[in-house]
């Protein structure tokens, strides 16, 4: 374990609070830009779905693949190489001038923001101890409200009045800025190398054993289904808005602002409601409660922006209302030897999800002759049915006991 002074350590985890911001931005952004990247590169719905799941598809199998070398470097050294190659990408997606050099300059983004987002948790647990790894956690982990409470919406404010690549030069500069600070602030990190590193031939099986572990498999469906639901919608909210409601770009930034104040208040609370009832239990409550939410932003009548500005917040707060016990739920299912491990999987699976959502939203997707966008009344339906389906599935997700571990095979532990 590493020793830094309270000064240092305060500083480094504000730094990768930064870092994890600019990777929630990257991942993010392009959402609310879609009406202005489909009429600049002439794409399809489909097509820009595609866009957005190149990002998370390449995230999560890059995550994932981290667990195999991410432990043969220096710490330090690979989260300043690898950044460098995420401010990099981010400049060839603005500079990108064909929808082909687009989604390889995405695909790329995706690839080095899934080994920064398994380095950033790894450098925690090296540098902060147990028992304050989970309020460090924490700390990181606020880059989530500010890039949806500011990060986005400015985003959204810079792609209407620059055009939609200026959000990804900005986005660029700021990764270059903080990379500097890394080069100043992070340590070396190399005390793990002293130690001979597991061989390839051990940690592909021990992956191996980790997702395919009854218990994490259904933890595991159980967040696949949730992203799947969650993105089959959102990445459309702005499109829809934008040319089937004439909302103009310029006042997207304040409904992503007022979705995600929004969420800031309410996750926490609704978090405090799982811990008081139980967290299957007020999954499936907000599950329910999100059916009208959902399918009423999917079948949006004509209304005042105002209106429109509410029910956006509202279906924002009920999709993170079933996200937040979700979450909550997975934390329960590893034992404490392997949690770290299932955890990186766990946001590899949630990248896939999100990537696999946003492609299957976008099938059925089409421009009227008007410019309209029909078919996400669909998506509505096939939303519904999958958090149905994640209803169904969450009381199968348990917890993983140590005796199981011992003997490698499922007892059938109650809900947690």
């Amino acid at each position: 374990m590493y020793t830094l002074s309270a000064e240092r350590e305060r500083g480094l985890l504000w730094l990768l609070a930064l870092t994890q911001f600019t990777l929630i931005i990257d991942f993010m952004v392009i959402m609310p830009l879609g009406p202005q990247v489909m009429q600049a590169f002439r794409i399809s719905p489909p097509e820009f779905a595609t866009a957005v799941s190149a990002y998370s598809w390449c995230s999560g199998l890059s995550g994932l693949l981290a667990a195999t070398y991410i432990d043969r470097f220096d710490r330090r050294r690979l989260l300043l190489a690898v950044y460098a190659l995420f401010a990099l990408s981010n400049a060839a997606c603005a500079c990108a001038g064909s929808f082909p050099l687009l989604l390889a300059a995405r695909a790329f983004a995706g690839i080095t923001g899934g080994v920064l987002g398994a380095l950033i948790m790894a450098i925690i647990a090296d540098v902060i101890p147990l028992a304050r790894r989970g309020a460090a956690t924490g700390t990181v982990m606020t880059a989530f409200s500010i890039a949806a409470i500011a990060g986005v919406p400015a985003g959204v404010l810079l792609g209407a009045h620059l055009g939609w690549a200026a959000p990804f030069w900005v986005l660029a500069a700021l990764s270059v800025l903080i990379w500097f600070a890394c080069s100043r602030i992070v340590p070396p990190l190399a005390d793990h190398l002293v130690e001979r590193p597991t061989p390839l031939a051990q940690v592909v099986p021990r992956l191996w054993r980790l997702v395919t572990n009854p218990h994490h498999v259904n933890a595991y469906a159980l967040m696949f289904l949730t992203m799947l639901s969650n993105m089959t919608v959102i990445p459309f909210i702005s499109p829809m808005l934008v040319a089937n409601h004439g909302v103009p770009p310029t006042h997207l930034s304040w409904m992503y602002m007022a979705g995600g104040a929004a969420t800031f208040f309410t996750s926490r609370a609704i978090g405090r409601l799982a811990d008081r009832l139980g967290r299957h239990l007020v999954f499936r409550l907000f599950a329910l409660l999100s059916v009208p939410a959902v399918l009423l932003i999917t079948h949006l009548p004509n209304a005042p922006y105002a209106v429109l500005l509410t029910l956006f917040a509202v279906c924002m707060v009920m999709m993170s209302a079933r996200t937040v016990p979700m979450q909550a739920i997975i934390t329960t299912v590893p034992a404490a030897p392997e949690r770290g491990a299932f955890l990186s999987a766990s946001s590899a699976v949630q990248a896939l999800a999100s990537g696999s959502g946003a492609w299957l939203g976008g099938l059925w997707l089409s421009t009227s002759g008007s410019g309209q966008l029909l078919g996400y009344g669909i998506n509505g339906w096939v939303a519904v049915m999958l958090i149905a389906i994640a209803t169904a599935w969450v009381g199968r997700v348990t917890a993983t006991t140590q005796a199981e571990l011992r003997n490698g095979a499922p007892t059938g532990t109650g809900p947690a």
